[in-house]
């Protein structure tokens, strides 16, 4: 959207005799704010402005190239935000379009806030330069969340001198604190990427590379307003099978109301399992559970109350997709009956409760309860889990208690202690985990962390959580140097180093890691980013490997691995990733290698193309077969990423995604794990295998108004694994006939708000 009518005045006199206007009408009242992405004085008048916007991409607190003005405004509708960007012609400006929730560098602005201003949970709603947004859950401090989607209001304006971003944020879009006299605290962090650059300006100087980010956030004091909302959003699915020549349709909905400020009640009768999105194909043969994420509203909306880590991987007290997955008796995805999810807070307490009912004699049920207080300078927090499986009579009761000390600005600790009680069949098995980290901010420059962790060998979270794996003993040591103001004559902006000194054993007391990990990270003054990280490995031990079987002995592994993306510039924009490893059975007397090749080409703003490239070599790759049995196999494969996005129009898109894989491991020996941990050649029969595996999906999508969509999604899949030796170039070319799957899905779900 362009201002032609303004282009003939320059920026700073119009700048100057608009706010000369407002200063004018002080007396009036305020009139509301109209977000059509021009800034009226009239109406922001009495807004906070805000000017300080300093560099914290590079990190170094400069004020910003190019000038950035933000306003912030209480209403009865909602926050509203206004940014000014100034960016003159010479600067390039990307107007590339992107996907909801797509992490692209383009021009932007982010506001983020936290309501309750405790540190604990905040919100990002992101604008780009082309008015597309990405919205997020921020948790942990630096944890964002994509899933989320909120119903907000945005706009977007530009003339010659810059560009111009005005957002009305609903108060009922999550739940708050009571006000105290009429007023609100809240916690407000805003920035400004520079697409063509990478540079990000923001204020405060807060940063989400930093251990602390959501407790850096400005406080801000603002008029209190309440917002009630009901809203029920049905859907209803049409499914033609192909592969199985029938019809099929589903009908369910979601329900949120929000009575007041503290108290939020969100309930789904049949939620849709996210039929219109795909997950990335995983050939998994290790023995570590696959880790995918949750689009589903009602799994989603406001889940940040109950997020609750370990401090390991993804791993949680409550993993959603649990809710709704391979039911107990075999026969495939759960269905959900209904879910309900109440949230609100009482003073400085959340609390939120969860329960969901699957069907079937084998349907589960879920519950949770989370409580959390803020003292100040700690919070403390309790969550409990109970999960009732009747066809394995079974009964998993889990409880938490989480705690967070910042002393000062400078150090910050958290701590959790976890314990598991589970019933099967009338037998008790009760664990215990516990983990800490602290993190130390020295100085602008220097940081360092220790974080350890320890979880016995009977903990079991996975009912409803996810942890990869327990009986572990884990430290670490990290410090952490920024170099934010390098040379003009460098090709680099800044970079960012990071050490870490790893220590792993199982309960037992076996090792399973002695690391030394080196990792820098940096920004390119063409806008990309260039990722570097040494991994040095001593001989340690495996104890998964062959599921409970026996530990194995093995060699030091070391790994280099070197990213690279590229921004676009002109058509075309890259990405290039190289990894090279030693091998599972001799380390690095045989060095294994992957490459990733991925550019993308822009036809217009709104269509672009991408293909990706990866393969792999992995030799003397070891593969459970059963027992202690093992094989050790070389291995090549190929999988191609590839897909075409287009945005036809503000409410229209359409996106194709193809993923194909083949991959051949040929054996170059069988061997059993003895009692001495070591892999002993044995005669038993092991053979060659391949794999190839197929995704693909075309999806339409018609906004028909915010939360309310129009799908139309063709998907077809596959899997195959073969027990042959055939090379990964043939199952890739055989991997386009898979056929397991193929379904033509239509889905309705619309929105009404009371």
């Amino acid at each position: 959207m362009t201002s032609t009518d303004r282009r003939s005045v320059p920026a700073s006199i119009r700048s100057r005799a608009l706010w000369a206007l407002a200063l004018l009408g002080f007396a009036a009242p305020a009139l509301a704010v109209r977000i059509d992405g021009h800034i009226d004085p009239g109406e922001w008048r009495g807004a906070r402005h805000i000017t300080d916007f300093r560099k914290v991409q590079p990190l170094n607190g400069e004020p910003g190239t190019l000038p950035t003005e933000a306003w912030i405004l209480s209403t009865p509708k909602g926050l509203a935000i206004a940014f000014h960007c100034t960016q003159p012609p010479g600067v390039p400006r990307t107007r590339q379009r992107i996907r909801r929730d797509e992490n692209a560098q383009v021009d932007k602005v982010n506001l983020m806030i936290d309501f309750n201003g405790d540190g604990r949970t905040g919100y990002d709603f992101t604008v780009t330069l082309s008015n597309d947004i990405d919205d997020a859950v921020i948790t942990s401090e630096t944890s964002f969340s994509t899933d989320w989607d909120g119903n907000w209001k945005h706009a977007v304006s530009e003339d010659a001198s810059g560009w111009n971003v005005e957002m009305l944020i609903p108060w009922y879009i999550a739940p708050m604190r009571a006000a105290e006299g009429g007023e609100r605290t809240v916690k407000i962090y805003l920035d400004r990427v520079i697409g063509s650059t990478g540079e990000r300006d923001a204020w405060p100087v807060a940063s989400f590379t930093r251990p602390r980010f959501l407790s850096d956030f400005t406080p801000v004091t603002l008029p209190a307003y309440n917002q009630p909302l009901l809203a029920i959003t049905p859907y209803v699915v049409g499914v033609r099978d192909q592969v199985a020549g029938r019809n099929h349709g589903n009908t369910g909905a979601d329900i949120f109301w929000k009575p007041n400020g503290q108290t939020q009640l969100t309930a789904t009768i049949n939620p849709d399992f996210g039929q219109v999105e795909s997950d990335d194909l995983v050939v998994n043969f290790g023995a570590e559970e696959t880790f995918f994420t949750d689009k589903r509203p009602f799994f989603t909306e406001n889940q940040g109350i109950f997020d609750f880590s370990l401090l390991i991987d993804n791993s949680q007290l409550i993993y959603t997709r649990r809710v709704g997955g391979p039911a107990d008796d075999g026969s495939g995805a759960a269905d959900v009956a209904g879910a309900v999810k109440l949230n609100g807070s009482i003073g400085a307490t959340q609390y939120g409760v969860l329960a969901a009912q699957e069907d079937g004699t084998a349907g589960r049920t879920f519950g949770a309860l989370r409580v959390d207080h803020d003292f100040g300078t700690q919070s403390l927090g309790l969550l409990a889990t109970r999960v009732v499986r009747p066809f394995l009579d079974r009964q998993a009761n889990v409880v938490g208690v989480d705690h967070r000390w910042q002393p000062n600005d400078r150090v910050t600790v958290t701590s959790n202690v976890v314990a598991s009680h589970i019933d099967e069949r009338g037998h008790l098995v009760t664990g215990m985990g516990a983990t800490s980290v602290v993190e130390y901010e020295m100085n602008e420059r220097w940081t360092q962390q220790w974080l350890a962790m320890h979880f016995d060998d009977r903990l079991d979270i996975n009912d409803f959580g996810y942890l990869p794996r327990n009986s572990l003993n884990y430290l670490h040591w990290e410090v952490q140097r920024r170099f934010a103001n390098l040379p003009a004559d460098s090709r680099y902006v800044s970079h960012r180093w990071r050490v870490r000194v790893i220590g792993m054993d199982d309960d037992r007391g076996i090792k399973l890691q002695r690391q030394l990990r080196i990792i820098r990270q940096s920004q390119l003054r063409d806008g990309g980013q260039e990722d570097i990280q040494l991994n040095l490995n001593t001989p340690a031990y495996d104890d998964l490997l062959t599921r409970g079987h026996g530990v194995l002995r093995r060699p030091a592994i070391d790994l280099l691995d070197w990213v690279r993306t590229s921004p676009r510039k002109g058509d075309w924009a890259w990405k290039r990733e190289l990894t090279v490893a030693g091998s599972d059975r001799v380390g690095m007397r045989r060095i294994g290698y992957e490459a990733m090749f991925e550019p993308t080409y822009f036809i217009s703003d709104a269509l672009s193309v991408f293909s990706g490239l990866d393969y792999k070599f992995q030799p003397e790759w070891l593969v459970w077969q059963h027992d202690n049995l093992i094989g050790s196999f070389d291995s090549h494969s190929i999988l191609l990423d590839a897909g075409m996005d287009w945005n036809i129009s503000g409410h229209q898109e359409l996106r194709v995604k193809l993923q194909a894989l083949g991959l051949d491991a040929r054996l170059r020996g069988a061997y059993r794990v003895g009692p001495d941990a070591r892999a002993s050649p044995t005669r038993d029969p092991v053979n060659d295998f391949s794999v190839r595996n197929l995704g693909f999906q075309v999806r339409y999508r018609y906004e028909l108004a915010p939360l309310s969509d129009l799908y139309v999604v063709y998907a077809r899949g596959g899997y195959l694994l073969d027990p042959r030796f055939e090379e990964a170039g043939s199952q890739f070319r055989q991997s386009f006939d898979l056929r397991d799957s193929e379904q033509l899905l239509v889905k309705l779900s619309y929105r009404f708000e009371i």
